[in-house]
C-alpha cells in the first residue's frame, strides 16, 4: 500500500484510477494485461521512490509496449509520482500525460516510448552506462509486448545481452497472444537459447511475479513471461 498526500492506494484502486482515463486510443484491454505485473514491480521489487527520482543510483524501469500506458500511469499515480488529478486529463492536448510517455513531461519516466522495438534496446545501453559509471547495483527492468519480439531490434539487444553477461537487465514480457509470428509459449526458450534467465508465470499471480522477479541469475541477464488472457481484439490491430 502507498500513502500520497491525498490518501493511500493499493492494487484494488488501479482500476478505478485507470478509469479516470477517458477519450480515443486508450488502448484499455491491452494496458490492463500489464496492471499486475507493473504493480508487483512498483510495490515490492523495483528499489526507486518519488524522492529519489535524481538518485544515479536508484533502479529503472522502461515501458516499451506500446499500449501500456494507460496502466503505466495508473501505477505512477498510486505511487505518488504525479498526481492523481493529472490522469483525468490523459491524452488531451494540454496534458504531459500523452497516448505514449514522455521522460520530460511525466515524473518517475525514464525514456520516451511508443515506437516498438525500441525500449529492450535502450535498456542495454542503460545497463552500459551505468556499469561505465560503476553503478553496479542498479537494476534495469524493461517492459515489452509479445506482438513486440517480432521486431528486429529485440532479436539483436537478445543477441547481444547473453553473452555479455548483463545481470543488471531484466525484461519482463506480457503475453497476452498477440504475436502474429512467435510460436505459442516459445517466448522464454528464445531468450535462454541466447543465455538468458528464463521463466514463465501466470500474470495474475502476484506471488509467483515476485518470487520470479527476485529470483537469483548470476552472471545472466533475466527474463519473466507473464501470461495473461488473450487479448479481444474486435478490430484492433494486433502490435502491442
Amino acid at each position: 500500500m502507498t500513502t500520497t498526500t491525498e490518501r493511500a492506494y493499493d492494487h484494488a484502486d488501479l482500476p478505478r484510477l485507470m478509469g479516470l482515463m477517458t477519450g480515443a486510443e486508450k488502448h484499455g484491454p491491452a494496458a490492463t494485461s500489464t496492471l499486475d505485473a507493473l504493480w508487483v514491480l512498483y510495490d515490492r521489487v523495483l528499489d526507486v521512490t518519488p524522492e529519489r527520482m535524481d538518485d544515479p543510483g536508484r533502479d529503472r524501469f522502461l515501458l516499451s509496449k506500446g499500449h501500456g500506458p494507460m496502466a503505466y500511469y495508473a501505477v505512477l499515480a498510486a505511487k505518488g509520482f504525479l498526481p492523481v488529478e493529472w490522469l483525468e486529463g490523459f491524452g488531451a492536448y494540454d496534458s504531459p500525460l500523452g497516448h505514449h510517455p514522455d521522460r520530460v513531461l511525466v515524473p518517475g519516466v525514464e525514456i520516451g516510448s511508443g515506437s516498438l522495438g525500441h525500449g529492450l534496446p535502450l535498456a542495454v545501453g542503460t545497463v552500459l552506462g551505468l556499469k561505465a559509471r560503476g553503478y553496479s547495483e542498479a537494476r534495469v527492468w524493461v517492459l515489452v509486448g509479445d506482438a513486440e519480439m517480432d521486431e528486429g531490434s529485440n532479436h539483436e539487444a537478445v543477441a547481444y545481452a547473453g553473452p555479455a553477461g548483463l545481470e543488471q537487465l531484466h525484461v519482463l514480457v506480457i503475453d497476452n497472444a498477440s504475436a502474429s509470428y512467435t510460436r505459442p509459449g516459445g517466448i522464454a526458450a528464445r531468450y535462454e537459447a541466447a543465455g538468458w534467465s528464463a521463466e514463465t508465470v501466470d500474470g495474475r499471480d502476484h506471488e509467483a511475479l515476485h518470487a520470479a522477479f527476485t529470483a537469483p541469475h548470476p552472471g545472466r541477464p533475466r527474463v519473466v513471461v507473464a501470461r495473461v488472457e488473450p487479448k479481444e481484439y474486435a478490430g484492433e490491430p494486433k502490435s502491442a
